[in-house]
């Protein structure tokens, strides 16, 4: 069997030129994928996006994720529309509920439903539809369009969650959904669940709806000090992610068991991360994402990734 894709999940707090090298680098090993996460207060995944469209030809490129209370549905059309012209037909789309929004005093009510129509409102103008559109929290006026050229009309939409209810909705409009932050497979079995509330309700196949995996990855040639510093990252989100996991137990304070690290983290020499990612695939996850910080150093890791990592997932 053939694994699924592999990705590589990178953080806006780089220089442009930064990414460039490491979109490069990230397609000649083969993966298949880049991600920007979409992090408030880091810098828009427009930018880094665009920098490795133009410096790539092959890996596939999008934002995981941005959300339409920060962000209005017209001009998210518009960000994905220009990254996927710019790398002829390469971008995906993420779209989530969005975190943090209460520093900007946005309340985000009714998030299905606002998921629901920003979707709409981006298929209908990539689709140069120029009828407008009213829905109950977005509308864009008859006669809108987007004022440049169009490579697809229509990209892959991935949307971001761990919600029943958004999940559903995943399974009846997207093409993936992805679980930030977690490492877990029996999450990835859950989620499947969840998804096919919404594929069975709009008449699809489970198969329409790939699953994408997601979380702090440290490999390196000394597994206990990548343990080490995956430890240390994951300790920041662990309170709002490890309540979201029905699957297993919210950890209590204080040090984090290897147990929970490998719940949430992906990390220790390239033969336990490999062990760990392939535990997903067999879970039923199309995509594993590894995410920052990737290693001792992220270009150590990214090599470490790339080259002992990769190989090892290439035929199960």
């Amino acid at each position: 069997m053939t694994r699924g894709e592999v990705g590589l999940g990178l953080q806006g707090n780089k220089a442009p030129a930064e990414y460039a090298k490491i979109a490069k680098l990230a397609e000649e090993y083969g993966f298949d994928v880049l991600t920007v996460f979409s992090d408030l207060m880091y810098q828009p995944a427009i930018v880094p996006l665009m920098a490795a469209a133009l410096n790539t030809s092959s890996i596939r490129l999008g934002p995981a994720c941005l959300n339409p209370f920060a962000l209005h549905p017209v001009e998210i059309a518009g960000q994905i529309a220009a990254l996927d012209l710019a790398s002829s037909g390469r971008a995906y789309l993420g779209l989530a509920r969005g975190a943090w929004l209460e520093k900007l005093g946005i309340q985000p009510a009714r998030p299905v439903r606002a998921l629901r129509e920003a979707a709409e409102i981006v298929r209908l103008l990539l689709a140069r539809d120029r009828g407008g559109y009213r829905g109950e929290i977005f509308s864009v006026a008859p006669g809108t369009s987007l004022q440049f050229n169009v490579q697809r009309s229509r990209v892959p939409l991935l949307i971001g969650t761990w919600s029943p209810k958004t999940s559903a909705l995943a399974g009846e409009i997207a093409d993936e959904v992805k679980i930030g932050g977690t490492a877990n497979p029996a999450m990835v079995r859950r989620m499947r669940e969840l998804i096919d509330v919404g594929t069975q309700r709009a008449g699809r196949s489970s198969d329409d709806v790939g699953i994408v995996v997601g979380a702090v990855t440290v490999v390196a040639e000394d597994g206990a000090a990548a343990r080490r510093l995956a430890r240390s990252a994951v300790a920041m989100y662990l309170d709002v992610v490890g309540r979201l996991d029905p699957t297993t137990e919210a950890p209590a304070g204080g040090e984090i068991s290897d147990e929970v690290l490998d719940r949430f983290a992906m990390a220790g020499t390239a033969e336990q991360v490999a062990e760990q990612a392939k535990a997903l695939f067999d879970a039923g996850a199309r995509r594993v994402e590894f995410g920052s910080p990737h290693g001792l150093t992220e270009e150590e890791g990214i090599r470490l990734l790339g080259e002992r990592v990769l190989p090892r997932l290439a035929n199960r």
